[in-house]
């Protein structure tokens, strides 16, 4: 029995498909867990200035939890001739339920653990949560997070 190739088949070494850049920066847009490949992202779509832009740039403006992603998200916008009211920094934490995120954290670890192991462990089961928190308290997260697994106790 002769095996036939057909003739409607690629070749084996065809190159692959180009990689569309805005499917790329949607998918970088969607890390949830990543607040720093959002913002990139925002950036990137912005200087990119295709069709597409503007809509991944519109929901990362109303529902990104962290603030310098709406802002460069505004920002784009802005630079693509969109209107867009800019964004502010909501009152309240980005994360739903973190008082019981925290307690939750702190019991799992033994008694007498250090922050560092607290800090440590949030990371390790919540990368969502901590990205959010981190990306949202810039510099203060360290201290902010600290209280907040101070007043768990």
């Amino acid at each position: 029995m002769s095996l036939k190739k057909n003739p409607n088949s690629t070749p084996e070494a065809a190159e692959p498909a180009a990689i569309d850049p805005v499917t790329e920066l949607k998918r970088a847009a969607s890390r949830m867990s990543d607040w720093r490949a959002r913002l990139g992202a925002a950036k990137e779509l912005a200087a990119l200035k295709a069709p597409q832009s503007a809509a991944i740039l519109r929901r990362l403006l109303a529902e990104d939890p962290v603030l310098p992603v709406r802002e460069e998200a505004y920002r784009g916008l802005v630079a693509l001739g969109e209107q867009a009211q800019a964004p502010v920094r909501k009152a309240s934490v980005p994360v739903k339920g973190l008082d019981k995120i925290v307690v939750r954290i702190r019991k799992s670890l033994p008694n007498g653990h250090s922050f560092s192991d607290f800090k440590e462990k949030l990371k390790k089961m919540r990368l969502d949560v901590y990205d959010v928190l981190e990306g949202d308290k810039g510099e203060q997260f360290d201290a902010w997070l600290e209280e907040q697994w101070k007043a768990s106790f």
